[in-house]
């Protein structure tokens, strides 16, 4: 019996640093996380998740640069269009990756959404970077109008809120189609924030992180491997200074103790290490790497491994 992963697709898969937001770039990118993906799909049955913080952060901007003449959109609904933005052109990529390498599957992509609590923290304090970046001076003259933050060394976003992920709500369909042997794309972006407000499901203003929604997931399919795709090959300790240390194993009580020095900032690697503990208590190893060293991780050979 094939063992079951998941793959956590980071946003700079999907849109490079500096690159402009178009169809051709995105299908470009997605067709390259593609070819390093497929080759799993011959050992591993698969679930798919996709973050959207330049995706959604954009439609955002639309809406906005629109709102006099097009009634602008929730950010719910806008995460829920990010699902399909995204999905579609992954799920043609991968389908068409799978028949040149002669495997079988069938591949499904499902609007998903996911409980949070009304009351979380994070809509008290946004910590989730969405959309382009901006230079300082644009910065300075952006900051009155929208909330935004020094996305560590890399520039400066925009900020909303990122509340925890309860429950998925689409989680039986998934575990379903898992048993079929299918490729399942779901949670993508975090998946769509709702709230239970008086038995009725209703959806709020926020980005769930996708790496936390994917821990959700691969427990929910009893996934053996949670593999993080991100922008970097290794887990870097004192990230973009002078004795900055690529890690290549840790624990979940060394990754705890690197959370409590500050090593793994909010928003940026701190909630995939996060996600990669809340996995290990039911899962096997969580990895974190590049898409380029997809194949190569889960073979030993590169990324950051964390057990127990």
């Amino acid at each position: 019996m094939k063992k079951t992963i998941v793959i956590a697709l980071g946003g700079n898969a999907l849109l490079q640093k500096g690159e402009e937001e178009t169809a051709s770039n995105l299908i470009k990118n997605i067709k390259e996380a593609c070819k390093n993906i497929a080759p799993i799909a011959k050992h591993y049955n698969i679930v798919i998740s996709h973050g959207n913080g330049s995706e959604i952060g954009y439609l955002l901007l639309q809406n906005e640069i629109a709102r006099n003449k097009i009634a602008p959109m929730p950010l719910d609904i806008l995460g829920a269009e990010s699902q399909g933005l995204i999905g579609y052109p992954l799920e043609e990529q991968l389908l068409n990756e799978l028949r040149r390498n002669k495997i079988k599957k069938n591949i499904v992509t499902i609007l998903t959404q996911v409980l949070v609590s009304k009351n979380d923290s994070a809509f008290k304090n946004p910590t989730k970077f969405i959309g382009p970046f901006y230079i300082k001076e644009q910065y300075l003259k952006l900051k009155k109008k929208y909330l935004i933050k020094e996305d560590f060394g890399r520039g400066y976003r925009r900020v909303v809120p990122s509340p925890k992920p309860i429950k998925i709500l689409e989680a039986e369909i998934i575990k379903n189609l898992v048993k079929k042997n299918s490729i399942i794309i779901a949670g993508g972006g975090g998946g769509i924030p709702v709230v239970n407000r008086n038995g009725n499901l209703e959806g709020v203003e926020g980005v769930i992180d996708k790496d936390w929604t994917s821990s959700c997931l691969a427990k929910i399919v009893n996934a053996d491997t949670l593999l993080i795709l991100t922008g970097v090959d290794k887990v870097c300790l004192n990230f973009s200074k002078p004795n900055q240390t690529k890690v290549s194993r840790i624990t979940v009580q060394e990754a705890k103790k690197y959370l409590n020095d500050e090593q793994f900032p909010p928003g940026n690697m701190g909630p995939k290490i996060e996600a990669a503990i809340d996995f290990l208590k039911k899962g096997e190893k969580a990895i974190i790497t590049d898409i380029k060293n997809a194949e190569k991780a889960l073979n030993g050979k590169a990324g950051t491994l964390i057990t127990r």
